[in-house]
């Protein structure tokens, strides 16, 4: 329980608590709503749900606001601002829920097709949301962008109309083309993860027309553009000596070792008692997932965190065209207690490749300095690491 005694000498500006952001203005302004029509524009954010599959709720939502609000869909943009803005903009997205089979994408009616259709637009779309009752409720999730609160949805109007680019409606018109053809067409047309995912989501892509929850969608593409890179990777000449990198952010240590030997990667995740996933507990959790030259065969246990990292660096390396085996572990600290999504993953490690490398001549001498970037001991790390073992064994000594 947060003292209020802090509340008051903080004031929403030192983060006393130990949180990474204000509990009582984001409370304060999250727009709240006590009717059942809803008129504003659309980013546009579509959420599919994945309770009860293989029916599925789809959700089309707007914040109250008319004007541009692509920045509510914008994971860049919400890397820069303040995690009180970040959360008011995305918990004032109202969510009108109607209930689909999976299959319904093939032959969608009415709503679903204009759901369909808001997916394609690069821009918002203003959008008239009748709900069958007062909306409640909202989506804190570690996979998906935090949502606001929901009602079934009695009808669904657009009043502007959609601006899809001209890539987005080809390969929607094609239904002969597999899914991963097109997440790697819209990919090297420019568009971002997020927006590849929500086409995907709705049934709007592929030859199957299938929806999609919202969870899986974004773990596809992350999955399907980073394998797609790693084998232009694997064709490339290995970087010359090892390089590391780090980002520190909202209570957050992103690290990253490159080794010149070929393909492999590794995620790991070291939860602090107090941080999201640990808020209970009395030591540090640390869990690693990794893969080899010729990748893995079952989902890690880490989630989808692991594909949005290895989508980072595999889009840096090809940037060098360049292989590498590719180390990355993240420390969350305690204060940091909000599952916001994976994208938060994803950005922060195209981030941190952004920065100049401090290079080594040796794999020895970059761990040397990795140790002293770390809150926790560098031997919980090397336990789970697909570090040679001669290099584990000279530190666990």
């Amino acid at each position: 329980m947060i003292k209020p005694e802090l509340c008051i000498r903080c004031r929403g500006a030192k983060y006393l608590c130990g949180l990474s952001y204000c509990p009582i203005l984001v409370k304060s302004k999250v727009v709240r709503v006590h009717n059942k029509e809803i008129y504003g524009s659309s980013p546009p954010t579509i959420f599919v749900g994945r309770s009860n599959y293989p029916k599925l709720t789809v959700y089309p939502s707007a914040p109250p606001i008319v004007g541009d609000t692509g920045k509510f869909e914008d994971p860049k943009y919400w890397l820069i601002s303040d995690l009180n803005e970040f959360l008011t903009m995305r918990l004032s997205l109202i969510r009108g829920g109607v209930r689909y089979d999976i299959n319904a994408a093939k032959n969608p009616n009415k709503i679903l097709l204009d759901i369909q259709i808001m997916s394609l637009s690069a821009r918002p779309v203003d959008v008239e949301l009748k709900l069958v009752k007062p909306p409640s409720g909202g989506i804190l999730d570690d996979n998906t962008p935090p949502l606001g609160p929901s009602a079934p949805l009695e009808k669904l109007n657009i009043t502007t109309s959609p601006s899809p680019l001209r890539v987005t409606e080809k390969v929607y018109s094609d239904t002969d083309m597999k899914a991963v053809e097109g997440i790697l067409r819209l990919y090297k047309a420019g568009l971002d993860v997020e927006k590849i995912s929500r086409i995907l989501s709705v049934g709007a892509l592929g030859h199957f027309r299938k929806l999609v929850p919202t969870r899986w969608s974004i773990t596809a593409v992350d999955k399907s553009i980073s394998d797609f890179l790693i084998e232009k990777i694997k064709t490339y000449d290995t970087i010359d000596k090892v390089e590391v990198y780090f980002r520190k952010f909202q209570r957050n240590l992103f690290v990253a070792i490159l080794i010149p030997k070929e393909w492999s990667f590794e995620w790991g995740e070291a939860w602090f008692p107090g941080s999201t996933w640990n808020k209970w507990g009395n030591y540090v959790d640390v869990e690693v997932d990794n893969e080899g030259y010729f990748g893995r065969t079952d989902y890690p246990e880490i989630g989808g965190c692991y594909y949005a990292s290895r989508l980072g660096v595999t889009e840096f390396l090809e940037s060098r065209r360049k292989q590498a085996t590719a180390i990355l572990w993240r420390e969350i600290y305690e204060g940091f207690n909000l599952p916001i999504g994976v994208w938060f993953v994803r950005e922060n490690i195209r981030e941190l490749f952004k920065a100049k490398p401090i290079i080594f001549e040796d794999l020895s001498s970059a761990l040397n300095f990795v140790k002293k970037l770390l809150r926790i001991d560098l031997k919980l790390w090397l336990r789970k690491s697909i570090l040679s073992y001669n290099t584990i064994d000279k530190w666990l000594k």
